[in-house]
């Protein structure tokens, strides 16, 4: 990959260019239905069992810290309220997101790459076969379902794991953190973490096949390939939480 300012700039042209092939193919038919059940049982099975092993020390940590300022502000009937809206907004969607790349598509990237060097893709292309059609979209749009599906099971995770520290290894109230559960928190952060991780699992996705796609030099052409994937996805993800984040609390009314 080249390091040159007009290097970057193809590159980063030639992604965004990608992913507007994907949004307009996505309604093409025919949908490649078992190609995307394949891929979305993928992504899901290598990325289940770590994002709820991942969710736990994440509550923990929110839970200890939270618990420890709101004793310290003799607010500790309010320290459910602020774990959840932690857990909620911030942490499910960037442990989604991080899973979803690490696991997902440094997956995807291998896959795509290794097609890549034995010419299949080429291949597809001279039958007349839209690569992007046939292999990105099913995997994008699996890599969207399964991040959607994860944030939740994160977000339960992490509020039971909050829960657990906060009223066992810091002696708080089970029913006061339970009771200020919708005190901060409301239902408008639920669907704002839930369509963090559709757009978290989107770009992963994308950057995962734009650099299997592009792979070359052989294996070790691949295996460049997906640490790139995962650093540029790292760098996408936490500018786009930064502007989604600021754009809601732009539009949607804060509790008091």
């Amino acid at each position: 990959m080249s390091l040159s300012p007009a290097g970057a700039l193809r590159h980063s042209g030639n992604l965004f260019a990608m992913a507007l092939d994907v949004v307009r193919t996505l309604p093409r038919r025919p949908f490649q239905a078992r190609e995307f059940i394949q891929q979305a049982w993928f992504v899901a099975s290598v990325t289940i069992l770590p994002t709820a092993l991942v969710s736990i020390p994440f509550g923990a940590v929110i839970a200890l810290q939270i618990g420890s300022l709101t004793r310290q502000l003799g607010a500790q009937s309010f320290s459910g309220a602020a774990s959840v809206l932690a857990v909620l907004r911030e942490a499910s969607p960037i442990v989604t997101a991080l899973l979803i790349a690490g696991a997902g598509g440094t997956a995807i990237c291998a896959d795509l790459g290794a097609r890549k060097i034995r010419d299949e893709i080429d291949a597809m292309q001279v039958l007349g076969i839209d690569p992007i059609h046939r292999l990105v979209v099913p995997r994008v749009l699996a890599s969207m379902v399964v991040a959607v599906l994860l944030n939740g099971l994160v977000s339960v995770v992490g509020v039971a794991g909050g829960y657990f520290f906060n009223v066992i290894l810091q002696n708080g109230t089970p029913g006061a953190y339970l009771a200020s559960f919708t005190t901060l928190a409301q239902l408008d952060d639920l669907w704002a973490a839930e369509l963090k991780a559709l757009v978290f699992g989107a770009i992963a996705a994308i950057v995962a096949s734009y650099k299997g796609l592009t792979a070359q030099g052989g294996p070790k052409g691949v295996g460049d390939a997906v640490n790139q994937s995962v650093v540029i996805t790292f760098m996408l993800l936490f500018v786009t939480n930064f502007v989604m984040t600021a754009v809601y609390f732009q539009v949607v009314p804060q509790r008091g």
